[in-house]
């Protein structure tokens, strides 16, 4: 499947902003089943000075700098990308998830993709007792840690409320888990958390999500901004034509593995590794963010 993506960013600032440095993390990644054709950035206002900077878990960052006075910041994203997925293993096939845990423990590697790096807590991840005594209800012994995975996916899904207002971006992972409510990557924090509490290697994926559904189906939740989902490394060497390196996506904002319906950006420890924009803003005032996103295969025309 061929897609073009529209990822539309504005900032309209309440006083006007001297100076602004911001990092870019807009262009979908290259691998784990899909590849990039084209992909464009346009800023607005015009910046001094652009450059990149690598990144140890994902693609190179833009880094911008803008130090004329503006009132209003935006950033679209355009992108033509190739995804092209095998289908997923069964939910209860592959080894046990005390084998993935001792195996994650063991594997003498270091590089960005070990699993040694998503088996601790982080900054938005914390490991919490009562998200790990949730997810060990779907890990009785000798379970496939795919298995358990997918059956907490489906959980979450099943438990938590889909409700934008209940949380904010900087909302702790404990509040949301307590209300049971919140967006894509609240759902994602707890679930890795709870992988993370019983010792499975977990990574929070940033992309999208294809915003017009096939015929007949219905539209994934979390499709009309970037989404975010989890990655469960679940051993080397079993079922490489799905998993990239024994990484596996799970989606517990719509309860499905990750096929053909989802787009990578990049992937890190949480949310603060993958943020699509960040940076520093010289201004003393408020400011209004405005987020459109279009994800549609090539051949529909985008809105």
């Amino acid at each position: 499947m061929i897609y073009s993506l529209r990822h539309l960013t504005t900032y309209r600032y309440a006083r006007t902003v001297n100076y602004a440095r911001c990092n870019l993390r807009l262009r979908p990644r290259d691998g784990d089943g899909q590849h990039v054709l084209a992909s464009t950035i346009t800023v607005t206002p015009v910046p001094k000075g652009r450059g990149t900077r690598d990144e140890y878990f994902g693609p190179q960052a833009l880094t911008l700098i803008i130090d004329q006075p503006h009132k209003v910041f935006s950033v679209e994203a355009t992108s033509r990308v190739i995804v092209e997925r095998p289908a997923l293993p069964d939910p209860e096939s592959g080894p046990s998830w005390e084998a993935v845990r001792e195996a994650a423990l063991t594997l003498p590697t270091l590089d960005a993709a070990s699993p040694a790096h998503f088996l601790f807590p982080s900054r938005r991840v914390p490991i919490v007792a009562e998200v790990t005594d949730y997810a060990r209800r779907s890990f009785p012994p000798g379970r496939s840690a795919y298995g358990g995975a997918f059956d907490l996916m489906n959980r979450i899904r099943s438990d938590f409320q889909f409700d934008a207002k209940a949380t904010t971006v900087s909302t702790p992972l404990a509040k949301s888990f307590e209300l049971k409510a919140g967006v894509c990557q609240d759902f994602a924090h707890v679930m890795i958390a709870g992988l993370r509490g019983l010792g499975l290697p977990a990574a929070y994926v940033s992309g999208y999500l294809r915003t017009r559904p096939p015929p007949g189906q219905a539209r994934l939740r979390g499709a009309d901004a970037s989404h975010a989902w989890v990655s469960l490394w679940c051993g080397e060497g079993w079922h490489d034509g799905a998993g990239q390196g024994g990484w596996f996506g799970l989606d517990p904002t719509n309860a499905c593995g990750v096929r053909d319906d989802h787009i990578e950006l990049t992937s890190g420890r949480d949310y603060s590794d993958v943020t699509p924009i960040d940076g520093i803003v010289s201004s003393p005032g408020g400011q209004k963010l405005k987020v459109e996103v279009d994800v549609v295969p090539d051949d529909e025309v985008l809105a």
